[in-house]
């Protein structure tokens, strides 16, 4: 199955490279490129594709706003494609307002090819986070100043079984589906169901946003 990438990046240097390196892969399509989020989330509409990698710093739209539109679209349009943020710093307030708003993951633009390819295959499939050490730390600093356990995301939690908040819990700490299997000696499809029961109960998109969720309502705190 092929994969089909938008890029939204206002260099284009930035964009000429990125295209050339995934249409090289023989399951991945690029389907166009936009140097600013407005052109992005237009040509994001017409071209439906499975991944947008999107830079987080643009002018006229920048990333945040444009994942914004692409993940909550309007009525009538029905097409929602998964969002890979693309930035320069690895702690950044942009990044981390995008996971919150349901994009799947982030890379920094200094990645080596190969993390490129393998974000756009780990995006596209929906199974994990991109990059989850450096995504937890993100997150968990803007988590120590913002105080946890309190409000909607806490009362959430009590919808989950004893064995649903411990998948939560590992997710959140980034580990694989296989890495939980082998913690509680389960099968990974077992996991998985876990998984998108959790997703499902707390109405979140992904598993970004599950570790947004789990630093917020306080399930997992900075440092643990």
């Amino acid at each position: 199955m092929t994969t089909r990438v938008l890029i939204v990046d206002d260099q284009a240097m930035v964009r000429a490279g990125f295209a050339a390196l995934l249409a090289a892969q023989s399951d991945i399509d690029v389907v166009g490129e936009a140097p600013d989020g407005a052109r992005g989330v237009e040509l994001s509409r017409r071209t439906h594709p499975d991944v947008v990698l999107m830079d987080v710093r643009m002018p006229e739209m920048d990333g945040l706003e444009a994942a914004r539109r692409l993940l909550t679209p309007p009525a009538g349009v029905t097409h929602v494609p998964r969002v890979l943020m693309l930035t320069t710093f690895d702690i950044d307030d942009y990044v981390y307002e995008a996971l919150r708003a349901g994009a799947s993951g982030f890379l920094l633009k200094d990645a080596p090819p190969a993390d490129l390819i393998a974000a756009v295959r780990v995006v596209a499939s929906g199974d994990a986070l991109l990059a989850p050490s450096v995504t937890r730390r993100l997150i968990a600093d803007f988590a120590k100043s913002r105080p946890g356990g309190r409000g909607g995301p806490a009362q959430r939690l009590k919808g989950l079984t004893q064995r649903e908040t411990e998948v939560l819990t590992l997710v959140a700490r980034g580990l694989s589906n296989s890495e939980i299997a082998e913690t509680f000696v389960l099968a990974e499809q077992t996991v998985k169901t876990h998984v998108s029961r959790v997703l499902t109960k707390l109405g979140l998109r992904d598993r970004a946003q599950a570790v947004v969720f789990a630093y917020e309502s306080g399930l997992v705190a900075p440092g643990d």
